[in-house]
């Protein structure tokens, strides 16, 4: 059937009629809003008649169901389908590979290189770090838990509460 053997203007006449029949009553049950809602989409089906979008959206709707209808029923289709996901499938795999690849590459050093003296990065001798300096503050010891406890107390005191 094409869009020409249809009696579009009967058809869409017909469906706003029976949308503001439904709003009516939508509006008596349900209030102003919902009826105003339903005037709303009863009315949708004459503008696009009379704007012309009906054959617009005809034409979409039969490209989308024979686009659907070739996808299901044809066997390349579903061989390109097929094909598809092995691709992703084998793009996830090469990616947990190159992982544990550049996991192990990163283990044996940034270069890959042996270190001098035939120990690998992870045996590899490192700088040693540089000395303190002479001027630095030494770490204070930790008080024990109990001078903290007396600090707490001597402001509460301080404050009258005990």
């Amino acid at each position: 059937m094409s869009f020409e053997q249809i009696a579009w203007l009967p058809l869409c006449a017909g469906l706003t009629a029976a949308g503001v029949a439904m709003a009516y009553v939508a509006f008596r049950r349900r209030g102003v809003s919902a009826g105003l809602r339903m005037t709303a989409w009863a009315l949708l089906p004459l503008a696009a008649y009379l704007t012309g979008a009906l054959k617009t959206i005809w034409n979409i709707g039969t490209a989308l169901v024979s686009f659907a209808t070739g996808l299901v029923f044809s066997p390349a289709v579903w061989a390109g389908v097929a094909l598809a996901g092995i691709s992703v499938l084998l793009f996830f795999v090469s990616g947990g590979i190159r992982g544990r690849t550049l996991a192990k590459f990163r283990a044996m050093g940034r270069t890959g290189k042996q270190a001098p003296g035939g120990a690998t990065g992870a045996e590899a001798p490192t700088r040693p770090l540089p000395a303190a300096k002479k001027d630095a503050p030494k770490p204070v010891a930790n008080k024990p838990a109990s001078d903290d406890f007396s600090d707490v107390e001597d402001i509460l005191k301080k404050h009258g509460i005990s």
